[in-house]
């Protein structure tokens, strides 16, 4: 509604039946308290983060379209095995978004909410496929002049996460890092901020067209695990940079283990003496998604200074402390339009976000495929 006294906001709901529905309601907005401000939302992507909410743990290849084009519902089944997973959030309609931009419509009485009215802001805190979000004054960002919603709408989760790796890095005493499904979005924001802080990256993808992408923006150490010559090649650019800890979208499988062996082999190259332990320089794998929801397969060849673990933004930041996070979300800020720029394949309506085909295309996790949804794009 253009007064933002109410509007839609996307809702997915897992019945307890095995039924995944994603749906938009209209609903009231918030009146902000004094320290809140009400955001046109105007733009807000679609990341890896967001989907675990929006589809759970259904399987989208059954999924069905009805209702009508202004109010569309999107169905789909989730598998019996899998509703074990979903126990937490059964029968509730929850809603999605993890972070966005828009314009702030109407502030509380506080001095810090009045300074941000009429501002274009980025937000963080859920809720965000909506036309309208009621929040805190110090949950917004103010983007610089000339910065469009668009421009700021990515600017929390990935851009933080992979300040998370490097900060997490030099806090634990390594001085090279390797990341694997290296060329998403993510994946080359973290490769503009080693390349502008001169730390050595090993970049694992899993294709050559993903190994172009990388080219193209300066990566200088960059393996293909489908290639025969992979663990060759991980082993030699882990010579190179000397990399000893590891962030792994991918989780399940293999890929953990190989990295860490690689690491061992590595570093026994250049080893002065024999030890049957193997060496005593520690290697650590991050696990911090789940591209892959295999078992971790972990060989017995890593010698015995190694550990596997998993890694998330928020109690990263958790420990680093407000003065922490201040200077890292300043630092994004000042580089939003080139370390941290985010590029998006597509940019739809809160009604085009359950088409299907589009839904189908998201739902992929595809590199180079990034969705932006703007809650008030006319349908």
């Amino acid at each position: 509604m253009s007064d933002g006294k109410s509007g839609l906001q996307l809702r997915s709901l897992v019945k307890s039946g095995g039924e995944l529905e994603i749906s938009l309601v209209e609903v009231p907005t918030p009146e902000p308290k004094e320290d809140e401000v009400v955001v046109r939302v105007e733009a807000t992507p679609i990341n890896p983060s967001d989907l675990g909410l929006l589809v759970g743990a259904a399987d989208m290849s059954t999924a069905k379209a009805s209702g009508t084009k202004d109010a569309p519902v999107i169905t789909a089944k989730v598998p019996q095995a899998l509703m074990g997973a979903m126990a937490a959030r059964l029968d509730q309609s929850m809603p999605v978004g993890n972070e966005g931009a828009g314009v702030v419509v109407r502030t509380g009485s506080s001095d810090a909410a009045k300074a941000l009215m009429g501002k274009t802001v980025a937000m963080i805190g859920g809720a965000m496929y909506a036309q309208y979000r009621t929040l805190k004054a110090r949950d917004c960002q103010p983007l610089p002049a000339g910065t469009t919603a668009a421009d700021g709408a990515s600017w929390f989760v990935n851009p933080l996460t992979a300040l998370g790796m490097t900060e997490t890095m030099r806090r634990e005493g390594h001085k090279a890092l390797v990341h694997t499904a290296a060329a998403s979005n993510l994946g080359q924001m973290l490769n503009k901020i080693c390349l502008k802080d001169g730390i050595p990256l090993v970049n694992i993808v899993r294709s050559q067209a993903q190994a172009d992408i990388l080219r193209k923006i300066g990566a200088r150490h960059i393996v293909d695990s489908s290639a025969p010559t992979f663990l060759n090649d991980l082993t030699n650019a882990l010579v190179e940079t000397g990399a000893t800890i590891a962030f792994d979208a991918i989780g399940g499988g293999k890929l953990a283990g190989q990295i860490i062996h690689c690491m061992e082999v590595a570093i026994n190259k250049s080893a002065k003496e024999y030890s049957r332990y193997g060496s005593s320089v520690h290697k650590q794998v991050y696990v911090y998604g789940a591209l892959d929801t295999a078992p971790i397969e972990l060989p017995r060849s890593l010698g015995m200074a190694w550990g596997v673990g998993g890694w998330l933004l928020t109690p990263f930041l958790q420990k680093i402390g407000p003065a922490e996070i201040g200077r890292l979300r300043q630092r994004v800020v000042d580089e939003l339009k080139t370390t941290f720029a985010s590029h998006y394949t597509k940019v739809v309506s809160l009604q085009e976000a359950l088409d299907p085909a589009n839904l189908a295309a998201y739902a992929k996790r595809a590199t180079g495929e990034k969705f932006l949804i703007n809650p008030n794009k006319k349908a």
